[in-house]
């Protein structure tokens, strides 16, 4: 047993609750079991239960030992002195211990066995998600709330991490939008240099190079470190002498994140990526402007879906001539961008501004994108559990990676459930 167990067996009331007596000998009725208090002081606050004939209101202590009271000096803390009564798991103490004068409710006796061992069996569960064996007993209705919350919870953190961005560069959207999209290009491998390289390019240097593809390439990829080498053939030749006259202009500082190659498919190699990156940035004006207005998802996929110039249809890597074939967008790194970046900063930027149509878009966009296919999705694939969208997708994500993988099970919806069947 564990204390925060007890507070969650506490918090929904799953212990028999008939003919409840105290330590002590009189009746004992829960008329209100209180609110769990995450902060400093007890474990519930303002409860209401009758003890005999009288009812008591206040808060209520929450313990494995009874003599973890005194272990835990609250009989000289001030912030105990309304406790109505002392829950506990095991009672070690005398009902008529002189020294003790709280009411004493032990709950060991009135948990279901099977709840604790089912509880157990998670905590010692190695497979994908610890209550796997159990999920086929879940209410679907359960799910979809739990889901719904999920989401809430995913895109709340995300969009604190854009909304530090937004801070950063003094209130800038399109200039934040600019450094998360950039994020985004580069993928998990190369996220950090991309983002990086997007912080030393301002938006406005960008808007002033558009209408020249070559431009936008030599400051991207200078800003890379791709333009350090000796070429021999003369695109990336001229794209290196654009960039030591943009460098000396702009006063640009370099990025000093390598960026990495190494077991990547072709297709995604930073080179690539830039390459592309710097296509929609001169196809678009004011790009999070124009996202803004956009109400069809087909109408923002065809936004996206740019395609690299000429050089790299028959390039991978600068100087290294390969077989012929555009490298364009492609529909997978579309979604991937409208789910990792365009439907996060709609939502962050509508909290911001209390502006709920853009929060409304950005979830009803996740519902029309197909889902997503990985290491996650496909670990729940074989649970049994649907996945038929990218809304789904990162509901999944977010269960697997904040709940699942730290054992959080007594704060899940499922586990909850679950247990409660127990």
């Amino acid at each position: 047993m564990t204390e925060k167990l007890l507070q969650f067996i506490w918090q929904f009331q799953y212990f028999n609750r008939n003919e409840l007596f105290i330590e002590q000998g009189e009746s004992l009725q829960i008329i209100q079991p209180g609110t769990w208090n995450t902060n400093q002081g007890p474990d519930f606050l303002s409860a209401r239960i009758r003890i005999a004939e009288t009812t008591w209101a206040g808060n209520i202590e929450l313990h494995i030992l009874t003599s973890d009271w005194f272990r835990h000096s609250h009989q000289t803390d001030s912030n105990f002195n309304n406790i109505i009564l002392h829950v506990v798991w095991k009672n070690d103490e005398p009902a008529d211990a002189a020294q003790f004068h709280l009411p004493v409710l032990e709950l060991q006796p009135r948990v279901s066995i099977l709840l604790l061992q089912r509880y157990e069996e998670w905590m010692n569960n190695m497979c994908f998600v610890p209550c796997e064996n159990n999920l086929h007993m879940v209410n679907e209705l359960v799910w979809i709330k739990w889901k719904e919350r999920l989401m809430i919870e995913r895109l709340q953190r995300k969009s604190a991490y854009i909304l530090l961005l937004y801070h950063q560069n003094r209130q800038h959207w399109e200039e934040t939008f600019w450094w998360m999209i950039a994020r985004n290009f580069g993928i998990r491998v190369n996220a950090d240099a991309f983002e990086a390289i997007a912080h030393s390019i301002p938006v406005n240097i960008l808007t002033k190079h558009k209408n020249q593809i070559h431009e936008l390439e030599s400051l991207l990829f200078g800003q890379a470190g791709l333009l350090e080498a000796r070429f021999t053939e003369d695109y990336p030749r001229m794209l290196q002498k654009e960039y030591r006259f943009f460098q000396k202009k702009y006063q640009v500082q370099k990025v000093f994140i390598a960026l990495k190659f190494l077991r990547m498919r072709p297709s995604n190699f930073p080179s690539v990526r830039l390459a592309q990156l710097a296509m929609l940035i001169q196809q678009s004006t004011h790009l999070f402007s124009k996202i803004k207005e956009v109400y069809s998802l087909q109408e923002m996929k065809e936004l996206l879906n740019v395609t690299a110039n000429d050089y790299w249809h028959y390039h991978y890597r600068f100087d290294e001539l390969s077989n012929y074939k555009i490298k364009n967008l492609g529909e997978v790194m579309v979604d991937n961008i409208l789910v990792n970046t365009i439907v996060p900063v709609l939502y962050a930027y509508g909290s911001f501004h209390g502006e709920t149509a853009y929060i409304n878009k950005a979830l009803a966009w996740l519902e029309e994108i197909g889902p997503e296919k990985n290491r996650i999705t496909d670990g729940w694939a074989k649970t049994g559990i649907s996945n038929l969208h990218a809304y789904d997708s990162q509901s999944l994500i977010e269960l697997k990676t904040q709940y699942c993988d730290y054992k959080r099970c007594l704060e899940c919806a499922v586990g909850n459930a679950l247990l409660g069947k127990s």
